[in-house]
């Protein structure tokens, strides 16, 4: 690289490429290794080897890469997607047109880290880069993450910093919790750690690279210390890292480049799916957005109204052929074809598909539900000048250990229990049974009046659906911390439905004990069926163990008291339309 930075690649080509025949490339960038030293000398046991034939047989060339400072690659880290990082991958293009068989176009790819990096080479704005297909990726890795409404996601983060640590230092036994002779098995049976490159045939250029790793920071410790968006980060002391670690934070240069999108997020896949809606209000480069019922890559159906075991919807193969169509245009023949922006969408407990070129789409009515007496959900508002509803905040509240928050570590299903147990540890309102059917499509959004007996806490709002026999669904959620309320009326860095906050310190506002505090959020966009005789729950709780961070984090919990009356009327937005 520009800087004497060593990058790790490897390149797959068809077996039955002709001299001088030309073809095209797509690469995936990960900083998960690029390729395993495998025991066994046998191609096919390569993990890569399915994904390589899928490409090489539909005619591209495949390259996969160690992102600086990880894998087999030299440099290190001071932070995930910096500059530097994305410049990388604009050289590798370079390197990659440069081929004699390359014929001069490239594609990107990958799902989570890898659709990050797909989505920042863009930013290079490289001629030869015409498609990308950012699948699964975190757009605002903090907002929507690792710290979606000020909150630390320890559960997902806590293992996942844990995990890179260990494969930046090339240590396969301790990313798989492996000690003794279970480690001597998966090293004598399996794979010894990351690919060397091929000339590397003492491993020294490996060691060498890996020694080079030992200046990344400790991601965890140092997210342990970090509150808001301009907070030096760990060691590196580098500012304003909340953006800086995001692909959002590039989004003028990815649009100048006018590379062509195909993306793909859950409804339950963490907050993937605001990421691909802002990002689609934003900017104007032709974007095939599918938002399906699915965890972290699709490899699960995880609408919750049906089965665990539901098989995945499209199939792995009908989506491999998917992205392989939308390569075929851009890259073969004159790489002029052309697509229709637009987002596909599936509705949970409906089990149907719908398109649509505007977000939000068309046909939905925003209804205010307010919080009313023994629980209530109604669409009058509150007559009463002073009803208000006390709650002590329960610590051991929780949504599990499979949730949206924990797919990102692993592609792991996506599974909520029935909640009618777990909603009694909450404070909950719960409307009439729906006379019809009735679909919510678009972006929930609460505004809550209370009072705190501390400066600060957590705040989770569930939607829910609840049935005529009790059962409890969980359907989408919104969180925010307390301090970090304060709303901006300067624009954010794309779009979002709801108040723009800047999450920065300066813009801090502690509770006041006893004073009422105006929390206006939005929950995470969805789209479901609640069906007649059904009916809809608003659930608050200020905790949820298994996900996040408990604020405050010593000392007993806040009692917070939710104000539900004419002065101070709480109350949610739900966009609707009867069916």
């Amino acid at each position: 690289m520009r800087d004497g930075v060593r990058i790790a690649i490897d390149v797959w080509l068809p077996s039955d490429l002709e001299p001088g025949e030309k073809i095209p490339t797509v690469m995936r960038a990960t900083r998960y290794w690029r390729a395993l030293e495998h025991v066994s000398d046998d191609l096919a046991d390569d993990r890569n080897y399915a994904e390589a034939e899928r490409f090489n047989n539909a005619g591209y060339a495949l390259v996969l890469v160690d992102a600086r400072g990880s894998g087999a690659s030299f440099g290190w880290r001071p932070y995930e997607l910096s500059q530097d990082e994305a410049r990388d991958y604009g050289e590798v293009v370079d390197w990659i047109v440069a081929q004699p068989w390359s014929n001069g176009r490239v594609g990107a790819y990958g799902v989570s880290y890898a659709g990050n990096t797909a989505e920042i080479l863009a930013v290079n704005m490289h001629p030869a880069v015409k498609a990308i297909a950012p699948l699964f990726n975190d757009f605002d890795n903090f907002g929507h993450l690792v710290f979606p409404g000020g909150l630390l996601d320890h559960g997902f983060f806590e293992g996942w910093a844990r995990s890179v640590h260990y494969l930046d230092q090339n240590d396969i036994c301790g990313r798989n919790q492996a000690e003794g002779e279970e480690c001597e098995r998966l090293k004598n049976e399996w794979a010894t750690g990351v690919k060397p490159v091929d000339a590397d045939t003492d491993r020294a250029l490996l060691a060498a690279a890996v020694s080079e790793h030992a200046a990344n920071p400790l991601l965890y410790e140092a997210a342990l210390e970090y509150e808001f968006r301009d907070d030096p980060f760990g060691s590196a002391a580098v500012i304003d890292v909340g953006y800086k670690r995001s692909p959002c934070r590039y989004l003028s240069q990815i649009e100048a480049s006018g590379v062509a999108m195909l993306i793909r997020v859950g409804w339950q896949d963490a907050a993937t799916v605001n990421g691909a809606l802002g990002r689609y209000n934003s900017i104007d480069n032709p974007q095939q957005v599918t938002i399906g019922p699915w965890d972290h890559g699709a490899r699960h159906n995880a609408d919750p109204f049906l089965p665990p075991d539901t098989p995945v919807e499209p199939t792995e193969e009908e989506q491999n052929a998917e992205l392989l169509g939308f390569f075929d245009k851009f890259l073969k023949d004159d790489g002029s074809a052309e697509i229709e922006t637009s987002i596909t969408y599936y509705t949970l407990g409906a089990g149907e598909w719908k398109t649509t070129v505007e977000w939000p789409p068309q046909g939905f009515v925003s209804r205010r539900w307010y919080f009313t007496g023994q629980g209530g959900l109604t669409t009058r508002p509150p007559e009463s000048d002073d009803a208000a509803d006390r709650y002590m905040i329960d610590y051991q509240a929780t949504t599990g250990g499979h949730n949206r928050w924990h797919t990102n570590r692993g592609a792991g299903d996506v599974i909520y229990p029935d909640r009618a147990e777990e909603d009694k540890r909450l404070l909950t309102y719960t409307s009439a049974p729906m006379e019809r059917d009735v679909e919510i499509t678009g972006h929930p959004l609460v505004t809550l009046y209370v009072t705190s007996t501390h400066e600060d806490g957590a705040f989770f709002v569930y939607l829910e659906d609840v049935a005529p026999d009790g059962r409890v669904t969980y359907i989408t959620e919104g969180e925010l911390r307390a301090v970090v309320r304060k709303v901006s009326d300067e624009p954010g860095l794309y779009w979002k439905y709801g108040p723009q906050r800047t999450e920065l310190r300066a813009d801090a506002m502690p509770l006041v004990p006893g004073q009422v505090a105006e929390l206006s959020f939005e929950l995470w966009a969805t789209s479901v069926l609640i069906k007649q005789a059904h009916r809809i729950r608003i659930a608050i709780a200020g905790a949820d163990k298994d996900s996040f961070l408990r604020y405050p984090r010593d000392g007993s919990g806040p009692t917070i008291t939710v104000a539900r009356n004419r002065s101070y009327p709480s109350h949610v937005d739900l966009p609707m339309r009867e069916r």
